[in-house]
């Protein structure tokens, strides 16, 4: 069966060639168009499409504000289209928290460059986002915002023990199967994800206190011109202290190392960062697998690793070298992922210790303190 999306944009010529795009591919149907944000939802409630592809800044509702009422009245797969610069970051990290479950950058110039590249990953994240878990979109009904501009950036004033953001009470159907983890002190948390991982990491992250006993490296698949704004929005939302990494960092207790977008982030046996060029040769970069890979040679048996939502195998290999060097690893359920993909594959290679619902994985690290 065809893979329905409704494709939306207020440009007449961006909605035309998203549209000759998908039409190319022959198990995708565009069942629709809108050029504005309330045409979208009485779209969207009209059609049922699969996936909706969604413009940023239209007439009459504005993307945001419609994928926040999208999925309030029928949560649907939305593919957000923004720039390649801090704003369009600060944009598609908004459209996350509205609900939106991936992005892409809007190049023109990539589209007349490099059409068949451009063709090949719009059609993949659309196949993709059709095989979305709809009950994880529920992330949505409780969105995490960042303070709003016109407060002052400072961090939550919470009582000892309080999560900054009081996590959802799972349905019973979907706890975690997994026994709880046994307590243990570990060198370094590193945590990989890709799509739907910045929702992810913010619930997770967000139910850490400010004295977390181990240092912390991120790892999220995102354009270079994303990851400064993702993690000082990070920050502000966490007790504990989430940045952007840089060459020579030191890993700290209760500090979360984002790594770079467009590069490579690795650690050393001193506990020294190192950003490296993105290798032509590794399809991420960041890349899950380089960086767990050399947490193992770094610290052995002293790390956990947690694999959370997102497409493909990225981090398997990495999960693979640390458990054979003795460390331990978790995975995300499939009930709470937008994309089960990168967990499943360490789950299906018999690699995850444990196999927690995503407000479990916040909660049991926030218990290691």
């Amino acid at each position: 069966m065809a893979v329905k999306v409704l494709v939306v944009d207020d440009s007449g010529f961006f909605r035309r060639r998203v549209t000759e795009i998908l039409a190319g591919d022959p198990q995708i149907q565009v069942v629709g168009t809108a050029s504005n944000g309330r045409e979208a939802v009485d779209q969207t409630l009209a059609l049922r499409p699969d996936v909706v592809t969604m413009d940023y800044e239209m007439p009459v509702l504005d993307g945001i504000s419609a994928v926040r009422e999208i999925m309030q009245r029928c949560p649907t797969a939305v593919l957000m289209f923004s720039s390649l610069t801090y704003e369009g970051a600060r944009v598609s990290l908004d459209a996350l928290d509205a609900g939106a479950a991936d992005y892409l950058p809007k190049n023109f110039e990539d589209i007349s460059r490099n059409p068949d590249k451009v063709r090949q990953l719009l059609c993949e994240r659309v196949h993709a986002l059709a095989r979305t878990n709809r009950r994880s979109l529920g992330l949505a009904a409780a969105p995490l915002s960042a303070p709003s501009s016109s407060s002052p950036a400072a961090r939550p004033q919470l009582r000892p023990g309080e999560p900054a953001v009081k996590p959802a009470v799972a349905p019973a159907a979907n706890r975690s199967a997994s026994p709880p983890p046994r307590r243990k002190h570990y060198q370094l948390v590193a945590i990989g994800t890709s799509t739907g991982g910045p929702v992810a990491l913010q619930r997770v992250l967000t139910q850490l206190p400010a004295n977390f006993p181990s240092p912390l490296l991120l790892i999220q698949h995102m354009p270079a011109a994303f990851t400064k704004a993702f993690a000082e929005r990070l920050d502000k939302l966490c007790r504990i202290t989430v940045r952007e990494a840089v060459d020579g960092d030191a890993l700290r207790p209760g500090v979360a190392l984002l790594a770079p977008g467009g590069k490579q982030m690795m650690v050393d046996g001193r506990g020294v960062v190192r950003i490296l060029p993105g290798d032509e040769r590794l399809n991420f970069k960041p890349c899950v697998d380089v960086t767990f890979g050399s947490a193992a040679k770094a610290f052995r048996d002293k790390v956990l690793a947690v694999v959370l939502t997102g497409m493909g195998a990225d981090g398997r290999e990495g999960a693979r070298i640390l458990k054979q060097s003795g460390s331990d690893v978790w995975a995300q359920d499939e009930a709470s992922c937008v994309i089960y993909g990168m967990p499943m594959a360490v789950v299906k290679a018999n690699l995850a210790d444990g196999v927690y619902s995503l407000d479990d994985i916040g909660r049991y690290l926030a218990e290691l303190s």
